[in-house]
C-alpha cells in the first residue's frame, strides 16, 4: 500500500503526532500522581514506580523492539508501534489494582524508543542532508507541545474526571497518529533492509557511543533539576501550584525554542551546537539557584534552562544517525534508551543532594556539574574527529 501523499510537511506532522501522543502520555502522570496513589490505593513512592516502569518499558523496548522489526518496512513499523502504544495506554485505563496498572505502564513504554527512533531515521530522509536536524526537530517539537499543551490539559482534566479517562484520550491520540502515519508517511518498498548485525556494529561506532554518553549525562543535567522543579517553584520562590502548573507549560515553549534553534545550529555545525548547549546550560543551571530568590528570575532562568537543554537534542539525535551509517535504527532508538536512563540518574542524583540537606535548590547545583561532565565527552569526542580526519587525509595523501 503506497501512501497518499509524500509530501515531507504532511509525513512530519504525521510523526509529530505520534510524538505529542508519547509525550503526554509519558508526562501527564506526574501531575497526577496524587490523584493515581488515592484512585490504586498507595502511597506516593508506589505512585511513582508506575513512572519507573514506564522508563523500564523504553529502555528494554528500544532496542528489543527495533531488532524484531528490522526487516520490516519502516512505515508499517511505526504504524504498529503506534497503535500498540493506544492500546496499551487505554489498558492503563481499565485494569483493575495497582499490580495490574504497574504492568500496564511497563508495556506502554516498550513502543515509545522504538517509535522516535525509527521515526527520527524517516523523517532525516524526507528531506535533503542539509535539513536533516530541522526535520527530526519537526517530529519531536511534538514532545515539546505535549509538556506546552497535552501535559497541563491532561492535568487538568485528570483532576476533573479522574486519572483513568487521560490515559483513555492518550489512547485516542495515538490511534489518530497512527491513521495519520498510514496516510501520510511514504511507503517506501525500495530500501534494502539492514541486517541485524550490522545494526549492532554501529552501536560501537564511536560517534555513535560518545553520542549516546553525552545524551546520558546531558539528559541526565536536564531531569536532576526537572524532577524537583515543584517543590522548587513553590517552597524556594514562592509560587502557587496553580502558578506552577502555568510555569512547566512555559517551561514546555522554552522546550519547543531550544529544539527548532538546535536543530538550525545543528545543521549547520553539529559539534560546536553540542558544545555551546553544553556550556550554556552549566552556566544557566548555576544561575537558576540565586535567580530562585525573586520570582521574576526563576521565571527568566527556567525558560534559559528548558531552551539549553533541549538544544542538545536535536545535535546529538544527528550525531548518532550520521554516526551510525546505513544502520541508524538501533542507534537511533538507543538514543531513547538513554534518554531514560538519564531520567533515573538524573532524578537520584538531585534527590541525593536534597536528602543531604543542601536544599531544594540544590539539583540545579548537580545538573551543571553533568553538563559540565557531557562537555568534556564531547570534546574529547570532537578531538577524536579531527584526530581520525587527519589520519585519513594521511593515508589518502600516502596513496
Amino acid at each position: 500500500m503506497r501512501a497518499v501523499t509524500t509530501r515531507p510537511a504532511f509525513a512530519l506532522a504525521a510523526l509529530a503526532v505520534g510524538a505529542f501522543a508519547i509525550g503526554t502520555g509519558e508526562f501527564v502522570i506526574m501531575g497526577l500522581l496524587p490523584d493515581v496513589a488515592g484512585g490504586l490505593a498507595v502511597d506516593i513512592p508506589d505512585a511513582g514506580r508506575l513512572i519507573s516502569a514506564y522508563a523500564v518499558g523504553v529502555v528494554v523496548g528500544a532496542p528489543l523492539l527495533v531488532a524484531a522489526a528490522n526487516r520490516f518496512p519502516r512505515k508499517h513499523v511505526l504504524i504498529e508501534l503506534m497503535a500498540g502504544y493506544a492500546a496499551f495506554n487505554v489498558l492503563s485505563a481499565v485494569v483493575p489494582g495497582y499490580l495490574p496498572v504497574l504492568a500496564a505502564r511497563f508495556l506502554a513504554g516498550l513502543p515509545h524508543g522504538a517509535f522516535f527512533g525509527i521515526g527520527a531515521v524517516v523523517a532525516g530522509g524526507l528531506v535533503s542532508a542539509d535539513r536533516r536536524a530541522r526535520a527530526m526537530a519537526t517530529m519531536f517539537a511534538g514532545l515539546t507541545l505535549a509538556n506546552v499543551a497535552g501535559v497541563p490539559v491532561g492535568t487538568l482534566l485528570g483532576q476533573q474526571l479522574g486519572w483513568r479517562p487521560v490515559f483513555g484520550v492518550v489512547g485516542v491520540i495515538a490511534a489518530v497518529a497512527a491513521l495519520a502515519v498510514a496516510a501520510c508517511v511514504p511507503d517506501v518498498r525500495d530500501a534494502t533492509p539492514v541486517r541485524l548485525r550490522a545494526e549492532l556494529r554501529a552501536l560501537t561506532h564511536r560517534p555513535v557511543w560518545t553520542a549516546l554518553l553525552v545524551a546520558t549525562v546531558g539528559g541526565a543535567a536536564l531531569f536532576s533539576t526537572y524532577s524537583y522543579i515543584t517543590p522548587m517553584l513553590v517552597e524556594v520562590a514562592g509560587f502557587t501550584p496553580t502558578e506552577v502548573t502555568l510555569l512547566l507549560a512555559m517551561f514546555g515553549v522554552g522546550m519547543t525554542v531550544g529544539n527548532l534553534v538546535g536543530a538550525r545550529l545543528a545543521d549547520i555545525a553539529t559539534m560546536p551546537t553540542i558544545y555551546g548547549a553544553l556550556v550554556a546550560d552549566a552556566v544557566v543551571a548555576l544561575l537558576f539557584v540565586p535567580a530562585l530568590q525573586n520570582q521574576a528570575t526563576a521565571v527568566v532562568a527556567l525558560f534559559a534552562f528548558a531552551v539549553t537543554t533541549f538544544a542538545l537534542v536535536p545535535a546529538v539525535q544527528l550525531r548518532i544517525i550520521s554516526g551510525a551509517g546505513d544502520a541508524p535504527n538501533l542507534a537511533s532508538a538507543a538514543n531513547q534508551a538513554a534518554f531514560n536512563v538519564a531520567n533515573a540518574i538524573g532524578a537520584a542524583l538531585g534527590g541525593i543532594a536534597i536528602a543531604a540537606g543542601f536544599g531544594y535548590a540544590s539539583p540545579n547545583v548537580v545538573a551543571a556539574g553533568l553538563a559540565v561532565v557531557g562537555l568534556v565527552v564531547a570534546v574529547l569526542a570532537g578531538r577524536g574527529d579531527r584526530t581520525a580526519a587527519s589520519r585519513a587525509r594521511g593515508v589518502a595523501a600516502a596513496v
